[in-house]
């Protein structure tokens, strides 16, 4: 190789000051110290190649002085002079080493890892429950096993153990995928092995929640009140209609959360399952129900706590065994559907689509529209929230009423 010359000094290396846009000071034979904005001086090696120019980076000074600068640029320049790029030989041993990593991490360890890199901004009970799952099911079989040595068949023994319950062997499969796609991105493993299980426990067709027609809504609310259950338990039940909240983020409420003069229950969005504040418009009929739930609960921090245990709120499965019990000629009925039978009514009676999913506390599933689209069309949504409590108090009545649609 021809010698180079080089011509920086360490007094003008030092000498150089940041300016507003990065400019490189040449050392010759293509190595040139590039200083940045910010004050960071950078080795860098420009060569040509095969009718293409390149450039790798050696490292930062002074960490990489003067003479490891121009040490490492002599093995460079060997590496052009044989035909052979620096710039991809360095994404090889990048990819090698990201490999090697690979071999020293666990599946138990990375899973986390996935958790805080890429789930930070979900709620923190999304998060739990991905850990839950992890520990109950993922970890006790794979946890243990280096990340790059998991194979399809390891992931295949664990959702076969859940074939009874296939919602859930899928479950844990997706949650498997993801974060071996995020270990794929990262160069610490080429392939994946939950992608080639997707479809391996057949699942049935999705059931959506049964939802009540106006009859049977009647007849599900007159009942009620003569099923013998806990005061709280009833109004919790009705609240579940009234609001159109989802039972956690009910059975969880919180009186602070509440301001009853002003009609309003503002949710945080750590309780959302869409990770976002929620606010409900309070109808006369649910204030009246939280003012007479307040009479036994307001002392504690719960809306609805535990009847055994003040100190927690209540279970989900206090409702679900009350919905149970209700005999009203529809046996299916779950919490759930209150939601749906909610909105099926407001939009038989002419609210509007938008009305209805900001009620759900629905995310926009149009990424450009969700951009665009910062409606929160509160009036409507008292409206229909009030609307919705004068037509159950009607049906329960058993009035035959034809109301006007909305216009």
């Amino acid at each position: 190789m021809r010698h180079i010359n080089y011509l920086l000094k360490p007094v003008t290396i030092d000498n150089a000051k940041p300016r507003d846009k990065a400019y490189a000071l040449t050392d010759g034979g293509g190595l040139l110290l590039e200083a940045l904005p910010s004050g960071t001086k950078t080795w860098r090696f420009k060569y040509h190649l095969n009718g293409k120019r390149e450039k790798v980076t050696i490292g930062a000074y002074p960490a990489y002085t003067i003479k490891q600068a121009r040490d490492r640029h002599e093995e460079l320049r060997a590496l052009v002079e044989r035909g052979e790029s620096p710039a991809k030989a360095k994404q090889s041993s990048v990819a090698a080493r990201k490999v090697a990593e690979s071999r020293d991490l666990t599946v138990r360890v990375f899973a986390r890892r996935w958790i805080d890199e890429t789930l930070f901004y979900r709620s923190p009970a999304y998060v739990a429950q991905i850990v839950r799952w992890l520990d109950a099911y993922i970890d006790p079989a794979i946890g243990d096993m280096q990340l790059a040595d998991v194979q399809p068949g390891d992931v295949l023994a664990i959702i076969k153990a859940r074939a009874d319950t296939p919602v859930t062997a899928e479950r844990i499969r997706v949650i498997v995928q993801q974060f071996y796609n995020h270990a794929i991105r990262n160069l610490l493993v080429t392939t994946n092995p939950a992608q080639p299980l997707r479809g391996a426990i057949a699942r049935a067709p999705v059931q959506h929640h049964r939802h009540l027609s106006e009859k049977e809504l009647g007849a599900f609310w007159r009942k009620l009140d003569e099923q013998g259950a806990h005061v709280t338990t009833i109004a919790a039940t009705k609240l579940l209609m009234l609001t159109m909240t989802r039972k956690s983020e009910l059975l969880h409420s919180k009186w602070p959360e509440f301001d009853l003069d002003a009609a309003q229950w503002d949710l945080p969005a750590e309780r959302m399952k869409m990770g976002k504040p929620h606010r409900v418009f309070l109808s006369r009929q649910a204030i009246e129900l939280l003012r007479q739930v307040h009479e036994l609960t307001g002392h504690g921090e719960y809306v609805f706590p535990s009847i055994f245990r003040g100190s927690v709120p209540m279970g989900d499965v206090t409702l679900n065994h009350f919905f149970k019990r209700i005999d009203f000629g529809v046996p299916d009925f779950s919490p759930h559907g209150t939601r749906s039978t909610a909105a099926t009514l407001l939009r038989e009676h002419g609210f509007g689509r938008d009305v209805v999913e900001l009620l759900l506390a629905h995310s926009e599933k149009n990424a450009t529209v969700a951009a665009y689209s910062h409606m929160e069309l509160a009036a409507d949504r008292k409206r229909a929230l009030q609307y919705l409590a004068d037509r159950v108090e009607a049906l329960a009545a058993g009035m035959n009423v034809i109301p006007l649609r909305v216009a």
